[in-house]
């Protein structure tokens, strides 16, 4: 453990610059063109448009020679998913699976200045639904796969594309996937295009951080209800159930959940403290030295942006009650959504609030959490994104890091394939559109996407 933490730190003080592999214009040119074809499918829900993207992907890959029998279209209701064998000479152990999704969330043209559904190429920038979020990690997965076919590469293990369906709704396909194909994604890991990413330095444009996911918190939804017999406003009661919601969700607002750490949450702070000035740096840091000093830990979580990487989080977001304005409340109900840490199971949180609300309300969950455990920081995966950075964009500090939303990488870990998001989009944060209007990418870091993928392919499956 000594030595794998020593190895950390020093991937932490920033990637070695790597000869960057030489991708041809041609590669260029038709990773823009899958790029281009691929936005333009409204892939949203309700439009039935993924079934016809994932088709198109499918020829592409028959046509660049992949056989038949490897290129598994499985639909599921009106989505469908997409799953491709490149198949190695299994000198190097058990296959990688690439993570991505063919699904958007929607898009309104009249909101938008230009046609979500149209790539367009403006001031250095790609815009259109999905350029980010995450039609580009589909089509540069695509072109390196093709270009990788073409020239005859041939990886040390298998590689397994899977593209889902459903992931900005219900995550249906990759669940199908994990459930019901397992034959087909038999992987030692997964690299998932919808995680980590790169930062760039908002005043010189430069690569800063490049973050690699490698655990995400559960979203578990409870409604708190408080019921009462009710009667007329002139004669008040001393049990009501708007003032019983109202103290059970006054308890669970100063309630703390314990402090809780891994490799990733840890790695996180460690690079943020170096680079955060202040008292909230320090604070960084000291966490890091003693997950266990208290001060350290009540100065990080006065900050929104971290409290979630120290803890279990749980905050009101909706309220409903009563039912006439001259009339005591029947019942009110309160909506509590949390962000579970990895290895805290839903039952136990549902549990804690039950327990801070009282015998007068009942806590009860909305629905069944997507629960998976943090994965290994494997030594291989992070010299490899190492490597890849430092080709694709030098200069960027590695850092490991939890995610607080969920992407089909937890689908894959709960059924115990480790996964890690390493998109290889580089971005300022001031240009994060990922959902909102006018989404965008950055051309430059669209085409050195190319260079990551390759580099990270052959760094853990090519022969040395």
């Amino acid at each position: 453990m000594k030595n794998f933490t020593l190895l950390l730190a020093c991937l932490l003080a920033g990637t070695a610059f790597a000869a960057a592999p030489s991708i041809s214009e041609q590669s260029h040119v038709e990773a823009r063109a899958i790029f281009a074809t691929v936005i333009g499918y409204e892939t949203s829900i309700d439009h039935g448009q993924v079934p016809k993207m994932a088709q198109y992907l499918a020829e592409l890959f028959r046509n660049g020679g992949f056989a038949a029998a490897d290129v598994h279209l499985l639909p599921l209701g009106e989505t469908t998913s997409l799953i491709v064998r490149y198949h190695g000479d299994g000198t190097g152990g058990r296959p990688i699976a690439f993570l991505a999704h063919m699904d958007v969330v929607a898009a309104n043209r009249s909101d938008w200045k230009r046609d979500p559904f149209h790539l367009t190429e403006e001031g250095g920038y790609f815009f259109g639904r999905g350029t980010i979020d995450i039609k580009s990690e589909i089509a540069l997965l695509t072109e390196t796969f093709l270009r990788l076919k073409a020239e005859r590469f041939v990886p040390t293990r298998d590689l397994i594309i899977v593209f889902s369906g459903d992931e900005e709704t219900k995550q249906a396909t990759a669940e199908d996937i994990a459930a019901h194909h397992a034959e087909l994604v038999d992987a030692e890991f997964a690299l998932n295009g919808d995680g980590g990413g790169g930062v760039l330095n908002e005043q010189t444009g430069k690569p800063q951080q490049f973050y690699v996911q490698g655990a995400e918190k559960s979203s578990a939804t409870f409604s708190l209800t408080a019921r009462n017999p009710g009667g007329h406003s002139s004669m008040p009661r001393a049990d009501n159930a708007i003032y019983d919601l109202a103290a059970a969700l006054t308890a669970v607002q100063r309630y703390q959940f314990p402090i809780m750490t891994n490799d990733w949450t840890l790695g996180d702070f460690r690079a943020a403290g170096a680079l955060t000035p202040g008292p909230l740096g320090a604070a960084m840091l000291r966490f890091v030295a003693d997950p266990k000093d208290a001060a350290a830990a009540a100065e990080i979580s006065r900050n929104p942006s971290y409290v979630g990487k120290l803890r279990t989080t749980c905050v009101a977001t909706m309220l409903t009650g009563g039912h006439a304005e001259n009339a005591l409340p029947q019942s009110a109900v309160g909506t509590v959504n949390c962000r579970i840490f990895p290895g805290v199971s839903p039952a136990t949180v549902q549990q804690t609030l039950q327990s801070l609300a009282g015998a007068s309300v009942e806590v009860t969950s909305n629905y069944e959490p997507l629960v998976s455990d943090a994965s290994p920081l494997r030594k291989d995966v992070i010299a490899a994104v190492e490597k890849a950075v430092g080709a694709a964009n030098p200069g960027a500090m590695i850092v490991p890091t939890m995610a607080a939303y969920a992407t089909d990488g937890a689908v894959f870990r709960k059924h115990g394939i480790p996964t890690y998001g390493v998109g290889s989009t580089f971005a300022k944060n001031s240009d994060e559109f990922a959902h909102g209007l006018d989404e965008r990418i950055p051309v430059a870091s669209f085409y050195s996407g190319l260079v990551h993928w390759d580099v990270l392919i052959k760094t853990l499956a090519g022969h040395r």
